[in-house]
């Protein structure tokens, strides 16, 4: 590797690692933000959401490389244009090109790692980190027993506190606990003047010491003709325990999850496809076969000796011929009625399985779309550094947000179309990458003619040269007439 070669990567590393971390924090705020309903309020512990930042910030890398690569791009480029490095080189003779070499071999290395991770990581961190979120989805929030509200969060009992006192609110004063275990509702209850809240065995059980209170008990059972069954009792202290499992957080079968097309690799997304796709042949098929119970087929006599109309199974004499031409056409527009209630369910399957085919479709197409996103931001982040000619985290930020907005907002149509099928996926999902390429070839071709494209003169330039190729363009039209 020669020194230029050395000089360039030295200089793209420590942005582009900056800048990666910065983006990939940024994402990873904006998915957890997206779930913090689902999280807050649930005592998960810093397992669990250690576990789910790990899982996320796996998958937020393939959309976080285009933008760090863009974003590094420029910011190297554009430090090597202001500090005169880079005109130092192309006056020793060596082209842009060539400069923007080292950097476009790792980018295309960057876009074959992109693809692989995309391919055979993600999936996996897909499951386990939505099974994982599911899971934290069907957990109770933690116990929280207010003062003055109904707390029903343990089954099985109803809880109200008048007023909570201590340091971490464990005194408890005016208790209300209603016992509703058994199928007649609420057969007991308790009511305390104070009491003493802990939790007992890691948080697994819940202990009350109660004081100075009663304890009601309802027994249909023991009742008899006088309607006697009902008993009460004093006490100037009691414990009563509940169990706390139900606050535990149970995971869920990974398996259960893993036909979903995020968490599918390529192998078996195209497997799927093909499925589908033949399902939906051997369908569109069986239409014709499947519509001939909604046909009457008649034959009919036309000899005038009988005057009749027959069908396979019946004959109608000359003098009734009217109300069997009544009664055959109620018959022609119930099938007809029942036929288009057919069609119309037939179609409407048939375009939810193609619907369900794009979108698995959809994933296929994402794998390659977001590593070649690489080279396409690289083709615009490199020619406009050496172009703009300044580094640092403005003008570069800047620009990188801008263009990053155009490839997510295009991208989002794209597929979003695609998923409709108002154009074909595949269309849908490369748009962003086509219409962006364009313009990183443009960049690329006034750098190497070293343009001063933002510049106040270049404009200047073209304004005046502007009415000149308009004046001109009238009379090349005419002489070719």
């Amino acid at each position: 590797m020669k020194k230029l070669d050395k000089l360039i990567l030295r200089a793209f590393f420590g942005p582009f690692l900056l800048t990666f971390a910065v983006v990939e924090f940024v994402f990873l705020t904006q998915t957890m933000m997206k779930y913090m309903d689902d999280l807050v309020g649930k005592d998960l512990g810093t397992g669990v959401i250690l576990q789910l930042l790990m899982y996320f910030s796996v998958l937020i890398v393939p959309i976080s490389l285009p933008l760090a690569v863009l974003l590094s791009s420029l910011m190297t480029y554009g430090n090597l244009g202001e500090h005169h490095e880079l005109t130092a080189i192309k006056t020793s003779g060596v082209s842009l090109v060539r400069i923007l070499r080292p950097i476009m071999v790792f980018s295309v290395l960057l876009a074959g790692f992109a693809f692989w991770f995309n391919n055979t990581i993600v999936p996996k961190a897909n499951l386990e980190a939505y099974s994982l979120l599911w899971d934290v989805r069907q957990q109770k929030l933690a116990l929280d027993i207010r003062e003055g509200v109904f707390y029903n969060g343990i089954p099985g009992y109803t809880i109200k506190v008048n007023r909570k006192g201590g340091e971490n609110g464990e005194k408890l004063y005016g208790v209300i606990i209603y016992d509703h275990n058994g199928s007649s509702g609420n057969m007991a209850m308790v009511l305390a003047d104070s009491g003493r809240m802990a939790t007992r065995y890691n948080g697994q059980y819940l202990g009350l010491e109660l004081f100075s209170g009663r304890k009601y008990v309802d027994q249909p059972s023991a009742r008899d003709r006088t309607g006697a069954g009902f008993l009460q009792q004093r006490f100037d202290r009691t414990d009563i325990v509940f169990s706390l499992a139900s606050f535990a957080m149970d995971r869920t079968k990974k398996e259960l999850f893993a036909d979903n097309k995020i968490m599918l690799t390529l192998p078996q997304l195209h497997g799927f496809v093909d499925s589908v796709h033949t399902q939906l042949n051997k369908e569109r098929k069986q239409l014709a076969v499947q519509m001939n119970p909604y046909f009457l087929y008649q034959r009919f006599d036309t000899t005038g000796q009988t005057q009749a109309r027959r069908t396979a199974n019946w004959q109608v004499p000359a003098n009734r011929l009217p109300a069997a031409n009544a009664s055959m056409a109620q018959s022609a527009a119930n099938r007809a009625r029942n036929m288009r209630a057919f069609l119309s369910s037939y179609s409407e399957r048939l375009a939810s399985t193609a619907r369900e085919a794009g979108n698995y479709r959809i994933e296929v197409f994402r794998k390659y779309t977001q590593s070649v996103a690489i080279l396409v931001m690289f083709l615009i982040g490199a020619p406009l550094g050496s172009i703009i000619k300044k580094g640092g985290l403005g003008v570069p930020v800047l620009v990188s947000i801008l263009f990053f907005i155009i490839f997510y907002v295009v991208s989002i149509i794209g597929e979003k179309y695609g998923r409709e099928a108002v154009m074909p996926v595949g269309l849908g999902m490369w748009m962003s990458n086509v219409v962006l390429l364009p313009a990183g070839l443009f960049f690329l071709y006034q750098a190497r003619r070293d343009s001063s494209l933002f510049e106040v003169d270049f404009w200047l330039r073209l304004s005046r040269k502007l009415p000149t190729w308009l004046r001109r363009k009238p009379a090349v039209v005419a002489s070719a007439g």
